[in-house]
């Protein structure tokens, strides 16, 4: 885990995100926390660690719901697959995950059981795509009616072609990429408050397209094979679109305008849930983001990027800060990046 960490790390990522299967015998609960800690433990050459850790992980019963809580983790993610139940108990007729309304109200259970930020999608292909947006705005209102929070972040990755898994060549309600842009467009003006999350699934050229119709957060240089970024060649769970580094994903996102982010700020700070939730919905969030943004976006610059890359993510800095909402903050803002230029990191608000 350790080694999986740094070689994160080396690439100039700050955030991951980790996952568990369902096998007991495997892996243990306990096993995995015990993992997110060695995760953390992690140092590159630089002596970057990783800052914050998102789990995606099953379905988990109260009392490990409690010892997640209190582990450091960001947003605990479920993805309920397909919400339409006679579509979902065919595609899981056994097992631990054969149980549709313990995968539905997983989401309850822990906001009931200590944690704060959540994460909820679906997997398209397997049903009607405009009946599972709907579930996932539905989703999303019942959990902003109960608890006062609704999900952090919403996921929306399509069915791939999977190593033993025959159906995923051709799944029974494929999605095309106009259909993909209308899912990314709805949700967005439905769910104005949350993360829209886009894999590395997908080609460069469609996300970038989705960048401009909601999409907020993605993934860059993903590997889907246990040991992968460590171990090239290790193997793959499903296939990717997107196979560029993660390097090269940052330089592309400075050259269309985007402001590619690090931040974790509001995890360590504890302006998380409800907190959190308050500041989004009205859009205050940007106080914090857009500085967070811009400070470590040049931590980046400074110790990972290339030089023409560099020159062009300063002058979108530059640009930029002009458009932090507060004077105050902005000044302090333009303070800490020169810290930052200075050899100080980990500077935040």
């Amino acid at each position: 885990m350790r080694d999986e960490a740094r070689a994160l790390l080396e690439e100039g990522h700050k955030r991951a995100l980790m996952l568990m299967g369902e096998s007991e015998r495997e892996c243990s609960f306990d096993r995995f926390l015990e993992s997110i800690e060695a995760a953390y433990s992690a140092r590159d050459e630089k002596g970057s660690s990783v800052r914050r850790i998102n789990v995606e992980i099953p379905p988990q019963p109260p009392e490990n719901l409690r010892k997640l809580s209190r582990a450091r983790i960001g947003t605990y993610t479920v993805f309920q697959e397909t919400y339409h139940r006679k579509t979902y108990e065919m595609m899981h007729p056994s097992g631990p995950k054969s149980s549709y309304l313990d995968r539905l109200y997983a989401m309850d259970e822990a906001l009931s059981n200590g944690l704060n930020d959540v994460g909820i999608g679906a997997l398209f292909g397997l049903y009607d795509y405009r009946f599972e947006v709907l579930s996932l705005i539905e989703h999303s209102r019942h959990l902003d009616s109960k608890f006062g929070v609704g999900p952090h972040t919403i996921s929306v990755p399509r069915v791939e072609p999977a190593e033993g898994a025959p159906l995923a060549s051709a799944p029974p309600s494929g999605v095309s990429d106009g259909e993909m842009k209308k899912i990314v467009a709805v949700l967005r003006c439905a769910v104005p408050y949350t993360g829209i999350i886009l894999s590395t699934r997908e080609t460069a050229s469609l996300r970038d397209e989705l960048f401009s119709l909601g999409v907020s957060q993605i993934s860059a240089g993903s590997k889907t094979g246990p040991g992968g970024y460590s171990r090239p060649g290790s193997g793959t769970q499903f296939s990717l679109n997107d196979t560029r580094r993660t390097g090269e994903v940052i330089d592309s996102l400075i050259m269309q305008g985007y402001i590619p982010s690090f931040c974790t700020g509001c995890y360590r700070l504890g302006r998380v849930g409800e907190d959190f939730m308050e500041l989004a919905k009205p859009g205050l969030i940007k106080l914090h983001c857009l500085p967070n943004a811009l400070l470590t976006l040049k931590e980046y610059l400074q110790d990972y990027a290339g030089p023409e890359a560099r020159e062009k993510g300063e002058a979108l800095i530059e640009k930029e800060l002009g458009s932090v909402p507060d004077p105050a903050r902005r000044e302090k803002t333009r303070e800490n990046l020169k810290k930052i230029e200075d050899g100080e990191r980990d500077i935040y608000f």
